[in-house]
């Protein structure tokens, strides 16, 4: 069984962060491992409270996981301090690793900030040149870019300059702008658009994360990266076709969709 790497946050309520990730590697049929980077207080009507794991305790987690277990692939989610983006960086290229996906979490859907302002050179420069396949939305990819992004044709020029920062691949999802949702793909040569139909629920907890651990999880079982990212993208559209609510708030996406009766 291949073995994949969540770097995360934990999220309290189960849709997002570490736990969305193992849940969808679990699905997926890979076997997940976490490093923690921060501990959330958070329900389905937003983050209550954040608090990081050290840097040194960061580096302790990827070292003993490397030095065991052949990683297949890695998924970085929320790192919210320049210490943080430091050992994992550190880390990674200790340890040579592979199948680097990076979800640039800058702010959860309830508008919390989850990366520090100080922070993003750091992302920018230290993690980012290390990524296989990068995934910002388009409020993110706005923040790296530096631009405004309205049309698909926005979305390409933003993906090539996030691609100049590093990354061998990148991601633009479209979820944000208006009508059916396009997400771009760029890989230094050409765009490629892919389409999909907008799911119509307010549950939507953790699509970010589940979309980039799917990516995670399909490059570890040998797909290319425009495959791993066809695939992800079919499976967090039927996750979210198949969501449900858990509480007053915005609920999850269901990662056993493929396991439970309709």
């Amino acid at each position: 069984m291949k073995k994949v790497l969540t770097i995360a946050g934990s999220d309290s309520c189960g849709g997002a962060g570490i736990q969305a990730d193992l849940k969808t590697f679990a699905s997926l049929r890979v076997y997940g491992i976490s490093v923690v980077t921060a501990v959330t207080a958070q329900n389905t009507t937003g983050v209550y409270a954040v608090e990081e794991v050290s840097p040194a305790v960061v580096t302790a987690q990827i070292d003993c996981l490397f030095e065991d277990i052949p990683v297949d692939a890695v998924k970085i989610g929320m790192v919210s301090s320049t210490g943080i983006i430091q050992a994992i960086a550190q880390g990674l290229e200790k340890w040579d690793a592979q199948n680097v996906v990076l979800d640039p979490v800058m702010v959860s859907k309830s508008g919390s900030d989850l990366l520090r302002p100080d922070a993003r050179d750091a992302l920018v420069n230290r993690l980012l040149p290390l990524a296989t396949v990068v995934t910002p939305n388009i409020p993110e990819a706005q923040a790296l870019a530096g631009r405004k992004i309205t049309t698909v044709s926005d979305m390409e020029a933003a993906a090539k300059a996030i691609r100049d920062m590093g990354p061998c691949h990148v991601v633009i999802k479209g979820g944000h702008l208006e009508g059916e949702p396009v997400d771009v793909f760029y890989d230094g040569q050409q765009f490629t658009p892919l389409p999909a139909r907008r799911v119509a629920t307010k549950n939507n907890h953790g699509t970010g994360c589940t979309f980039s651990s799917a990516i995670a999880a399909c490059l570890a079982l040998g797909h290319s990266p425009l495959e791993a990212v066809r695939l992800a993208k079919e499976y967090i559209t039927q996750a979210i076709a198949h969501s449900f609510s858990i509480g007053h708030g915005v609920g999850p996406t269901h990662h056993f969709f493929r396991y439970y009766e309709a």
